[in-house]
């Protein structure tokens, strides 16, 4: 039975952390392949080399072991070559995240109704989420949205978008099961950012040294979808986005003949560490407004919950524990997914949920969070749901290297009350 009252949404993360590839190249390896792209004399290995000692990334997953490049390795191919590679690699590896999250929600492929992909390091048509959904063998009438444009955001804007998807279909008491995939392979475009770095010179390329590798998947179901037997692990308390004004050039990832480039400014970290703030609020307050019958909003001290913050870097991190007056511990999701994954774009937000999961009690709320161009920043607050942390621990035990989420909502709304809350389930990456 779908409990009534208060619209909340139950997130159900059963994962580990992402599908990624099996290479995971060490900085030291990193530093050895850049070596062996840019010749000793240029100014600019210096410059990559410096910030690859300063990033604190231990490794990064990557499709391609570039720790075996040579000289003739390094020759960026075209971006239509690169794209085709994509689509090869991308359907093994997200539909592997998909089949697990398939599975670990007790579902048949035939259960999907919805599909909601994401992906900003391919823009083929039609897009690599078609051809999952064939490989899954999923229903030729299953509803897919692509989302593309997002960048690092994309991991809770699918969400976000998948939430919607299931609390309209509340409101017309149809049952809704929808498969969410992020698939990100940064690592194409790693010798079109050499070329780039060299090309440009002054102009330091951050990119190289961040960026890396990995699929997610989720499952997003609503109340009319789901057994007796399935309990939520968070609730979806309030979600949202915003464009922060005058920052659309502050990052961008622009197509070149030879691949996508990432194009960040220094002005990033301070932008994004200053939306995070005004974006609390706004979820608190619509928080309260659909909670509080109309009285004034109340704003839980920041310290009180735990903060999944995507991990676009060392200065974004560090920016938000102290805007934000946070200690390590708040953020040590954060840390750990940072430093032994790097940065995987849409992916990244999920791995860190994942973690922190993974990491003990912990609070009773949780604010993720992650940037995009944009610049834009995504936002939901969760609350834990105790009562069914234990078999899923131990069902994610199981697994150490492929990271299905597995993300169900499940909507906590009377039958007949129309809410924009809906429950997730979150399990496998």
């Amino acid at each position: 039975m779908v409990p009534t009252g208060n619209p909340e949404g139950g997130l159900f993360p059963r994962t580990k952390p992402t599908n990624t590839p099996s290479s995971h190249p060490t900085r030291d390896q990193f530093q050895g392949a850049i070596r062996e792209a840019i010749s000793g004399t240029q100014p600019i290995l210096q410059k990559l080399v410096a910030l690859n000692n300063k990033t604190n990334i231990l490794s990064r997953p990557t499709v391609h072991d570039y720790t075996q490049w040579t000289k003739e390795d390094t020759e960026p191919p075209t971006i239509d070559s690169i794209s085709r590679v994509f689509r090869a690699v991308s359907g093994d590896i997200a539909t592997s995240a998909c089949n697990k999250a398939i599975k670990e929600a007790g579902l048949a492929p035939n259960d999907i109704t919805h599909v909601v992909a994401v992906t900003c390091t391919d823009q083929g048509n039609p897009g690599y989420d078609l051809f999952v959904c064939q490989k899954l063998g999923l229903r030729p009438e299953v509803q897919r949205v692509l989302l593309q444009g997002v960048g690092c955001a994309g991991g809770l804007s699918a969400l976000r978008t998948a939430a919607g998807i299931v609390a309209a279909s509340s409101q017309k008491h149809r049952p809704a099961r929808v498969l969410v995939m992020t698939c990100e392979l940064c690592s194409l475009f790693l010798r079109a950012e050499l070329q780039a770095a060299i090309r440009d010179g002054d102009s330091l390329h951050v990119a190289p040294a961040l960026f890396s590798d990995a699929a997610a998947a989720l499952v997003v179901c609503n109340g009319d979808a789901l057994g007796e037997a399935q309990k939520p692990i968070f609730e979806l308390e309030e979600y949202g986005s915003m464009a922060v004004p005058g920052t659309s050039g502050y990052m961008s990832y622009d197509i070149e003949k030879n691949g996508m480039i990432a194009r960040i400014t220094k002005d990033v970290p301070k932008a994004a560490v200053s939306a995070i703030i005004p974006m609390f609020k706004q979820l608190q307050s619509a928080s309260s407004s659909s909670h509080g019958h109309g009285f004034p909003a109340h704003y839980s001290p920041l310290s009180t919950f735990d903060w999944a913050i995507h991990p676009g870097g060392a200065a974004i991190l560090e920016g938000a524990k102290q805007a934000l007056q946070l200690t390590d511990d708040h953020i040590k999701a954060s840390l750990d997914v940072y430093r032994n994954y790097g940065n995987s774009s849409s992916s990244t937000v999920l791995i860190v949920l994942d973690k922190l999961r993974n990491m003990g009690k912990g609070r009773d709320k949780v604010v993720a969070t992650s940037f995009g161009p944009g610049l834009s920043i995504e936002m939901c607050i969760l609350k834990r749901s105790r009562h069914s942390l234990g078999s899923v621990f131990t069902m994610v035990q199981r697994h150490s290297k492929i990271c299905a989420v597995w993300l169900s909502l499940i909507s906590k709304l009377s039958r007949g009350v129309s809410r924009r809350e809906p429950a997730v389930k979150k399990m496998d990456e």
